[in-house]
């Protein structure tokens, strides 16, 4: 397993400005990282700035860590055919630019609902054209190398069973999931168990922490509710409310041998975090 960081973990200070793309490969390096996740967010467009991607390539290349894994946004619950298309379209736009990156792993969304819309009886009702979204996109990902995934992520289509169910009916080799240890906590799943249901089918996983309280103990400021109206805030990784420990023992007792990257997204400066995030993960793994 390699041990890294996903870009998203330096947006605090990439949007005031105070690092770079190109400066946030360099951090992950000089902290024993061996990998970074990019994530297109802000001023970091690769569609729109595409000199940046052989400039991310050849800074990956100079300090020696691998980009493992291109990360979007997408929602495939649209008002008609073409804008559906077009959607697909543009997804399949960013499996060019993963492909560009030479990275082999891709993350896309699928959909967003919230409240009542997000009942299962609805999913149920958008999985065939989900399906279909997905099919398109790994199909077209096949002959570039290119796995792509879903993540639990977005409410919607983030407990477990939502994305079993997705990546059963897609049926593809190459179409997996992303598993982020945190964000189960999100539609109140408890991530040990999540995890261990949806490892056999990861093709990436991330390490999230959160801070929890229930419903009735309103921390103020600072904090977003889950889908059933608990509290969450992000942790460090290690500080939070997830047993890590029982995590990492599960995900090294499985055989998982791919890249795991920590997502921080804390209140904490987030080098701090990013920082004390990895070192607390590659500690859980060699202690498990």
């Amino acid at each position: 397993m390699k041990i890294g960081l996903s870009s998203y973990s330096l947006s605090q200070a990439m949007n005031t400005g105070e690092m770079s793309i190109l400066d946030a490969i360099q951090w992950v390096a000089d902290q024993g990282g061996e990998h970074i996740e990019i994530v297109p967010m802000g001023e970091l467009d690769l569609i729109k700035k595409p000199e940046l991607i052989e400039q991310i390539k050849e800074k990956a290349n100079d300090v020696g860590i691998d980009i493992s894994h291109y990360l979007i946004g997408a929602n495939f619950i649209t008002e008609s055919r073409e804008e559906f298309a077009a959607e697909v379209a543009r997804v399949k736009q960013h499996v060019d630019i993963a492909q560009q990156l030479g990275v082999k792993l891709m993350r896309h969304d699928v959909a967003w609902r919230s409240g009542e819309d997000a009942s299962i009886l609805q999913f149920e009702k958008d999985l065939p054209i989900l399906v279909e979204a997905c099919q398109a996109i790994a199909d077209y990902a096949k002959p570039l190398g290119i796995t792509t995934s879903i993540e639990n992520h977005g409410l919607y289509v983030q407990a477990s069973d939502r994305v079993q169910r997705l990546i059963h009916e897609v049926n593809r080799d190459n179409f997996k999931t992303t598993v982020d240890v945190g964000n189960f906590m999100c539609v109140d799943e408890n991530s040990v168990a999540a995890v261990k249901k949806n490892l056999p089918y990861a093709s990436f996983v991330h390490f999230k922490d959160f801070y929890w309280r229930p419903s009735y103990q309103n921390p103020g400021d600072g904090w977003f509710q889950t889908i059933n109206g608990n509290h969450l805030r992000g942790a460090i990784v290690g500080h939070g409310d997830i047993d890590m420990r029982e995590v990492a023992k599960i995900i090294k007792e499985s055989g998982y041998d791919g890249y795991i990257s920590v997502e921080f997204e804390g209140m904490e400066d987030c080098r701090k975090g990013s920082k004390i995030g990895m070192d607390n993960v590659r500690r859980f793994l060699e202690e498990a």
